[in-house]
């Protein structure tokens, strides 16, 4: 049984642990891999693998590693040469982990997810069985998103929000974000702000000033999206501490740096984060106050009867968000139905509907199973 991770100290007895690192932590001024920077980091994790540890790394640098030998001076904005900075760069960033790993005697592999790969139950099942497995066999994972193949519809945006979904997918322990900054700070570091040790619900971060990411523009987080990502942990049953790569001996050997952000709810569903925090929302359905509380208190499925308002355009399958009278998000969910087969459906039973438009009318709209609530 795994042991209970409550505070930072009890990072050094973790059995499963993941950890993400940055591009910034990674690439050189001249651009590319800086191999002092990634075999530093490698002998920490190396040795903590060694030690007994299950450790899954999350590797941004795939398209920063791209850069150089395509002669690009800063991280392309269009899509296709983010996609072919990826295709370059992934091979040399995995060559360099697998010779700095192998120092050690520690074998490492590649997993390469899009969101997708989490939001279809098939393939996140299939992606656990696959990293479980290769923790079983004392390989080090190496994940990172698959850049080359993603779409914008399908990205994770940013490998911090796909550490946390990593997490919950492995069950880990904890969850560690490095970057280059040491903490979460309650302004600008050389401004005399303060560290902010600890996180135990979003209230502790009220007024506090989160920044984007850096200059060096080979990434595509910054401190925002650590926070995003370690508050989805925190709040979903999975601590995190955020801090920096230079720290990272000390981190997982408990000690008192970076930023804590304290188990605030229960564990979730992969999928169900997913469709949380990442889902790609294609429209939005108005409940009346009825459906409203079949929906949010008694966590039913939706149905037709309740809905007064379709948004959007949208097909089957699609994430949809789903709203009160007012305005207020309460759920997201996956729909049954088009945006254009809705409307000639809204408050009516399915009875009624299956007599009259035929039985493949008588679905929920979202059935519960497929339906997250936000905000609550």
């Amino acid at each position: 049984m795994n042991p209970e991770i409550r505070d930072r100290a009890d990072l050094a007895r973790a059995s499963r642990i993941v950890v993400k690192v940055g591009s910034s932590s990674l690439t050189s001024v001249e651009g590319g891999i800086s191999e002092p920077a990634m075999v530093a980091l490698v002998d920490v994790l190396a040795a903590r693998r060694l030690a007994g540890t299950e450790v899954i790394l999350v590797s941004s640098g795939a398209i920063a590693a791209g850069l150089s030998p395509l002669g690009l001076a800063k991280r392309p904005h269009d899509l296709a040469t983010q996609q072919a900075a990826a295709s370059v760069g992934q091979g040399l960033l995995m060559a360099n982990y697998n010779a700095a790993f192998s120092g050690h005697g520690v074998t490492v592999s590649q997993v390469l997810l899009t969101a997708e790969d989490l939001a279809r139950r098939t393939q996140h099942v299939n992606a656990h069985r696959a990293l479980e497995r290769l923790l079983h066999l004392g390989v080090v994972p190496i994940v990172n998103e698959n850049d080359t193949v993603a779409t914008h519809e399908i990205r994770f945006g940013d490998n911090d929000r796909l550490a946390a979904l990593v997490a919950h997918l492995v069950k880990a322990d904890a969850l560690v974000l490095l970057s280059d900054v040491d903490a979460l700070y309650d302004g600008p570091p050389r401004q005399g702000a303060r560290r902010i040790s600890r996180v135990g619900s979003p209230e502790d971060l009220e007024g506090v000033v989160i920044g984007s990411a850096g200059k060096a523009g080979v990434g595509t987080g910054g401190m925002a999206t650590k926070v995003h990502a370690a508050m989805i942990a925190a709040e979903t049953g999975i601590p995190a501490l955020v801090t920096s790569t230079a720290n990272a001996a000390a981190a997982l050997g408990g000690a008192d740096v970076g930023t804590w952000f304290s188990i605030n709810g229960a564990r979730q569903p992969v999928r169900m984060l997913w469709l949380a925090h990442l889902a790609d929302i294609r429209g939005r359905l108005v409940l009346d106050d009825g459906a409203v509380r079949a929906v949010r208190e008694r966590h039913k499925s939706l149905l037709p009867a309740g809905i007064t308002e379709v948004r959007g355009t949208f097909d089957a399958g699609d994430a949809v968000e789903i709203a009160d009278a007012a305005g207020s998000v309460i759920a997201h969910g996956l729909v049954n139905y088009t945006a254009d087969d809705l409307p000639q459906m809204l408050g009516r039973s399915t009875k009624e509907l299956a007599r009259e438009l035929g039985r493949q009318f008588e679905r929920e709209v979202v059935h519960v199973d497929d339906l997250v609530l936000i905000g609550t």
